[in-house]
């Protein structure tokens, strides 16, 4: 579906790929202009990028002349603007909505946060933090995150095949590249087999494969 969209982003951001995966499950065709967040101190603070969005952060979603920032309002905003599409990001009930907009936001809010590039940056500029203690931050807050995820997702008769039901959710959107992330840092993961059980039946449909960092264009070429 041609639809005029431009995504800015970077291909390991967590949150840009979250908002890829979104465009992919809606059948959205966007472009991708990429933005480095380290290359020359990050290209997210040039001049004309801050334009876009001022608080220098990817994603960025370019629809016409209009700039929408933060993954989870623009997944929001795709579901509203395209309500006719087949995959819908949100339930249909309000208890539902609240149930995947919980899950969603542990990741986001919580656990995603605390492990951004800017924060592991700052550690090690400010505290001097090895490349090590960084990894053991992020393994700590993602674990710490991961222990409520799997126990609201083993308690509820809502969990299915998916975080919510039978077909990905923005909940689904979120987790994928958190476990993404925890695969990264290393982070042992015996102890979430829902979530692992989630992530693979994700990682079958093609819209999330597309969505990987490896998969982007600006991804590093081996």
């Amino acid at each position: 579906m041609a639809s005029g969209l431009v995504l800015y982003g970077y291909w390991r951001s967590s949150a840009a790929y979250r908002v890829r995966i979104a465009l992919n499950l809606k059948g959205l065709d966007y472009e991708t202009r990429p933005v480095h967040l380290v290359r020359d101190g990050g290209e997210q603070h040039a001049a004309d990028y801050r334009v876009l969005n001022p608080q220098e952060m990817v994603p960025c979603l370019l629809d016409g002349d209009r700039a929408i920032t933060q993954s989870l309002a623009i997944m929001e905003y795709l579901d509203e603007m395209h309500p006719e599409l087949e995959t819908a990001l949100l339930p249909v009930d309000a208890r539902g909505r609240a149930r995947v907009r919980a899950l969603a936001q542990v990741v986001a809010c919580d656990i995603h946060p605390l492990g951004n590039l800017r924060v592991l940056q700052q550690l090690e500029a400010e505290f001097g933090a090895s490349e090590e203690q960084r990894a053991a931050w992020s393994r700590h807050w993602i674990g710490a995150g991961f222990q409520a995820i799997e126990t609201m997702l083993g308690d509820s008769v809502a969990t299915g095949r998916y975080c919510h039901g039978e077909a990905p959710s923005m909940a689904d959107v979120c987790l994928v590249p958190q476990v993404y992330n925890a695969l990264r840092w290393k982070l042992p993961l015996e102890d979430y087999p829902t979530i692992m059980r989630i992530y693979q039946s994700c990682n079958e449909l093609e819209a999330f494969r597309r969505a990987a960092p490896e998969a982007q264009p600006d991804a590093p070429q081996s």
